[in-house]
């Protein structure tokens, strides 16, 4: 068996430093206000993260999908305005994996890919035509990677935004879902060796997960936090057995929730792992549901303010169950997993999960 790999422990320590740093209740807001947060992409570009797991004869910083996926877990955690997983996990690795020069500023990709627009090959060019919405943090992009589908060959288109006509929209957490149109927009393609849809699909899912489990345990410690300090009737409203409850109910989904997007992040970085991201978006999805309502239930009124941090994570974390596939998808393809491999298989499916796939 592959020995698992581990995540560097500068990465933590460096990237919750710089989190801690810059991404204060303020600087979301501010950002939320304007659609995007420059100087808190600059420093966290500074550092590199935003380009980890692409290899450096790439352009990109080394290190590995693992590490990439705790930089991300700790985006969540801080709630950091930024395009961390469309510039490095998802845009990044679709640039790399074509060929294509990685920029220096942040990338973004078509959460759909090539179902809504449409490409045409000219040698080594496309024209691009159709239109996406939601597509994430559009309006700082330096690049846009497009996958796409031209006669039965994948190929990543590398676009300049400016090129494009986007209109800037939000989702729910005031983040830049932003609509982009294309007409007959050239850029240069090349081929991917590795991405098609099936695989951005679940590494868009896997980008996710990780996001949503460091929000789900940020949101927990902040109710902690919050009923040990708040005092009713003379104690902490966190000693009233239905308060606990609420505390328990939060936890136990963080923990939940960080297991399973650790898990699939450990066997996406040794190989193939479709059943593990499966599962775990689907698991972060039905705890970021469950977590959002004990802790604003445990917090009452004071969950529900502006000036109060915790709806920048209980907002994103339902913006974010929605991307790269819900509930419903996600359950349909774990039962269709389970079914194929019959009743002597299931159990072996559990325990082996996508070893036993493969």
């Amino acid at each position: 068996m592959t020995e698992l790999a581990e995540v560097d422990p500068l990465v933590t320590e460096t990237a919750d430093r710089l989190f801690t740093q810059v991404c204060d209740h303020e600087a979301v807001q501010t950002a939320e206000a304007v659609g995007t947060a420059p100087e808190i992409w600059s420093a966290f570009a500074e550092t590199g993260f935003p380009w980890i797991s692409i290899d450096e004869t790439c352009g990109g910083s080394g290190g590995t999908l693992l590490d990439a996926l705790e930089v991300l877990r700790l985006v969540g955690y801080h709630a950091a305005p930024i395009p961390a997983a469309e510039t490095g996990i998802l845009g990044g690795w679709l640039l790399a994996d074509a060929g294509h020069e990685i920029p220096e500023g942040p990338v973004t990709v078509l959460p759909n890919g090539a179902t809504d627009v449409k490409g045409s090959l000219s040698g080594q060019e496309v024209t691009l035509t159709g239109t996406c919405i939601r597509v994430p943090w559009a309006r700082m992009a330096e690049r846009i990677a497009v996958l796409l589908e031209i006669d039965g060959q994948n190929m990543v288109a590398s676009v300049d935004p400016n090129d494009c006509v986007i209109h800037t929209m939000t989702n729910m957490a005031g983040e830049p879902r932003d609509t982009v149109c294309f007409d007959n927009v050239k850029a240069p393609a090349s081929s991917a060796s590795e991405a098609n849809p099936e695989t951005f699909r679940f590494r868009g899912a896997l980008s996710r997960s990780a996001l949503m489990a460091g929000a789900i345990e940020k949101m927990s410690q902040l109710t902690v936090t919050y009923t040990n300090d708040r005092v009713q009737f003379g104690r902490p409203v966190a000693r009233f057995q239905a308060v606990q409850q609420h505390l328990v109910w939060g936890a136990q989904e963080a923990a939940l929730a960080r297991m399973a997007a650790e898990t699939a992040a450990r066997e996406a970085n040794r190989g193939l792992a479709s059943f593990e991201i499966a599962a775990a978006k689907l698991i972060t999805n039905q705890a970021a549901a469950r977590a959002t309502k004990a802790c604003h239930q445990a917090h009452g009124a004071m969950g529900m303010t502006q000036e109060y941090p915790l709806h920048h994570y209980s907002r994103r974390l339902w913006a974010w169950r929605k991307e790269y596939g819900g509930d419903a998808e996600w359950s349909r393809w774990l039962g269709k997993a389970a079914v194929a491999q019959g009743a002597e298989g299931l159990y072996p499916l559990i325990t082996g999960g996508s070893s036993v796939l493969s």
